[in-house]
């Protein structure tokens, strides 16, 4: 048993009897430490905790999440793009035809679709999707947010009633962000998402600014971006490097398809960053490598790898080749960079 769920206890012998017994009666050995551990804070949330609020917040959140988890758990190997934008466009709207387009182009390439569920943009999104390829995560709001009427499949509709469980979702369970134009929910989806990813709290995504033809949104929002943020100092030049200005689907497409034409996924593992790849790069370019991004590292320099001993244990790719380098963990715009230069080899 690992030291820290051993010491994560009630400390009365008989509760912390029967939430061994019921974690050994789950039968699942691969999980039972932390299963021991969500049933300990159960208990300590009750014994601690008068106030019915607290305890309904509780609930809610984590039945919302378990629902979550058991709808997108057969679906974890296909990449998934989430598309943001207004839920108050019109179906005749630039933005609206983009993200339909936009949607059944991707579809089409094997990619799934995950929208709000509402109308407007998600509901495009939704609409372009191939039968059986897309998610919606609506949010229950009293007004303007009621599912849309293209979601196929029923049991693909989650409804959240906090944002932020559904936000969590969002991130966990897609590979890539499309941003179009819309209102505060659309901006805040997005700022959240590229600071997830410009903190390493999500992993590296391609997150594209969808610019309908005649729309200077997304043009005028990087002005702001570049003027006030960057230039101030608020933000690294090198951020910028997390989004992309897309003004055509097919570039949009394209744009998706290139993160992930060399790169598959990236694990930190006790210091290291392992990049796991499609295929090993040439020579030429690990030396490039370590040329162009040695201001990333902490030490060392980048190199081919094996599987990590954590990586075996989880059985994490493991016919996937690696590099792995001491990255500084800070600088995610430049290694978004690295990503796409890989993806040239």
């Amino acid at each position: 048993m690992e030291k820290a769920a051993k010491d994560y206890e009630i400390g009365e012998q008989a509760i912390d009897g029967l939430i061994n017994e019921l974690v050994n009666k789950i039968g699942n050995t691969e999980t039972e430490n932390l299963l021991r551990q969500i049933l300990t804070t159960t208990v300590k949330l009750g014994k601690e905790s008068g106030d019915r609020g607290d305890l309904k917040l509780v609930n809610n959140a984590l039945k919302e999440l378990r629902y979550s988890f058991k709808i997108f758990s057969p679906y974890r190997a296909v990449k998934k793009v989430i598309i943001f934008g207004s839920a108050r466009s019109k179906s005749k709207s630039a933005e609206y035809k983009m993200s339909e387009d936009f949607s059944r182009k991707l579809s089409e390439k094997g990619y799934m679709i995950v929208t709000g569920g509402g109308p407007g943009v998600m509901e495009a999104g939704n609409k372009g999707a191939g039968s059986g390829k897309d998610f919606a995560l609506n949010i229950r709001l009293p007004f303007e947010q009621k599912p849309n009427p293209y979601i196929d499949e029923k049991e693909k509709l989650i409804n959240f009633k906090y944002f932020f469980t559904r936000k969590l979702v969002f991130v966990k369970e897609t590979d890539a962000t499309a941003l179009f134009p819309g209102g505060f929910g659309t901006l805040d989806e997005g700022f959240e998402m590229i600071t997830l990813v410009q903190t390493g709290k999500s992993r590296p995504r391609p997150i594209v600014l969808m610019e309908p033809k005649g729309s200077a949104y997304w043009a005028t929002w990087m002005h702001f971006v570049k003027s006030q943020l960057a230039k101030k100092g608020f933000i690294k030049k090198d951020d910028l490097h997390l989004i992309h200005v897309a003004k055509s689907v097919d570039a949009a497409v394209k744009y998706i398809e290139d993160f992930y034409r060399v790169y598959h996924s990236i694990r930190y593992v006790a210091g290291l960053a392992v990049l796991r790849l499609k295929r090993q790069v040439s020579g030429k370019t690990l030396k490039m490598l370590n040329k162009e991004f040695k201001d990333i590292l902490t030490s060392g320099e980048i190199r081919v790898s094996p599987p990590t001993v954590k990586e075996i244990q989880e059985g994490e790719f493991l016919n996937l080749p690696r590099l792995a380098m001491n990255f500084n963990m800070r600088d995610y715009g430049r290694l978004c960079e690295m990503i796409r230069v890989i993806n040239r080899d």
